[in-house]
């Protein structure tokens, strides 16, 4: 597996060897050992420490799950600071490409900007999608029977725009969009689309059943005292977005609001930060109005949650759900390192009845761990997980998955 990593200077901040005990082994990534086997040593490299510096990584990306089967494609990183840092957060640019055994093309955009001292916050997340979904039945309690696969085009631009107001304290406003396009059957049964659940909820609440499209602004508030959001050690994320989507609003089909939590903390076990746990929680509420089925909360709608489910396997208008992991080392230098985690999904429905907690989808998984570039922490990742019923997945990415 051919792997890129180019990098620039390391900061105090984010060199993993600063915030080790005195007597720590100092740390190899992936360049480094590239830079052995050729014969040169880059592990004393140019550690001064200024504005921005780059980090870049590049690497193949390759897995399975049940909602794309095989998959396989290419993902990239670049990490850099806009400002001292001593006073800015790291900042970061993630993406990738991936096409798909069920013929699914993927295209994905994240982008996560502190500017000097911290005193704006840029977040974006855009998608393009040419690919297919299995729809369930609403609720956490929705059997595997009630599943059917329907294609679909999906463009999302979420663009949020933060003001820090003081340490670590954001207050923001953004905008929203989604589409799902050209909704049809994937396969050869025709009568398979009129029996989807995505059918019946478009008659009962009068969508179309050809696509619809979610256009709104919203308004957040956020905390983050994390030492690096790439990859933390230590410190608290903790955020919260009120939606609201209007009827009319650049092809809008309907007016509704919904609220996102999401929280994260993270725990050193030893004093060199080799061993620590990590903690997740997030909530995703619809409070008023109808949204339309895509844009429901579902498992796993941001990519990275809810590893052992497929994306819409359990879907609803309340969803909570929550993750621990333990991060460790397998080796002294650590260029490899490993996970194991453990998730809960309870989703709530008006449509089925079903209540948060009444249900559960747990989760748990394993994987490995290669750092990638040490000064932006950045690791290639390796999970597999398993659901309930069978559910399971093999998972590659880089940066963690919170």
């Amino acid at each position: 597996m051919a792997v890129v990593a180019l990098s620039g200077a390391a900061s105090a901040q984010d060199d993993p060897n600063s915030s080790g005990s005195a007597d720590s082994p100092v740390a190899i990534d992936a360049g480094d050992l590239w830079h052995k086997i050729r014969g040169r040593d880059s592990t004393g490299g140019d550690e001064t420490v200024g504005a921005h510096r780059r980090y870049l990584v590049f690497a193949p990306s390759i897995g399975s799950k049940p909602s794309t089967g095989l998959n396989g494609g290419f993902s990239g990183n670049a990490a850099f600071f806009s400002g001292d840092p001593d006073s800015t957060h790291i900042s970061s640019l993630s993406g990738g490409f991936k096409v798909t055994q069920k013929m699914q093309s993927m295209l994905g955009v994240k982008v996560a900007v502190f500017t000097d001292n911290d005193r704006w916050f840029i977040q974006g997340e855009d998608r393009v999608s040419w690919t297919s979904q299995n729809t369930y039945s609403l609720g956490g309690s929705a059997p595997a029977s009630s599943a059917e696969n329907l294609k679909f085009d999906f463009f999302r631009l979420y663009e949020n725009v933060y003001r820090n107001i003081k340490p670590g304290l954001f207050i923001g406003v953004g905008l929203n969009f989604n589409t799902h396009s050209n909704v049809r059957a994937n396969g050869s049964d025709p009568a398979a689309f009129d029996r989807s659940a995505y059918v019946a909820y478009n008659a009962k609440h009068g969508f179309s059943t050809d696509g619809q499209t979610s256009s709104g602004t919203s308004v957040g508030l956020r905390y983050d005292t994390r030492d690096n959001g790439i990859n933390a050690q230590r410190g608290w994320l903790a955020s919260a977005t009120c939606r609201t989507f209007f009827s009319g609003v650049l092809g809008g089909d309907s007016t509704w609001q919904e609220v996102n939590l999401d929280v994260r903390t993270y725990k050193n076990l030893t004093k060199d930060a080799r061993q620590k746990i990590a903690f997740w929680f997030l909530g995703d509420l619809v409070t008023g109005g109808t949204a339309p089925y895509f844009d429901l909360p579902s498992a796993g709608s941001d990519g990275r949650s809810a590893r052992g489910y497929s994306e819409g396997r359990y879907r609803g208008e309340h969803l909570l759900y929550g993750e621990v992991e333990y991060r460790g080392t397998i080796t002294s230098n650590g260029l490899v390192g490993f996970v194991a985690f453990a998730n809960v999904t309870t989703v709530g429905s008006v449509e089925s009845g079903d209540r948060l907690f009444g249900t559960y989808a747990p989760a748990a998984g394993a994987g490995l761990r290669v750092l990638l570039n040490k000064r932006s922490r950045t690791n290639l990742c390796t999970d597999y997980a398993w659901g309930r019923g069978g559910s399971r997945g093999f998972y590659l990415s880089i940066q963690e998955a919170f």
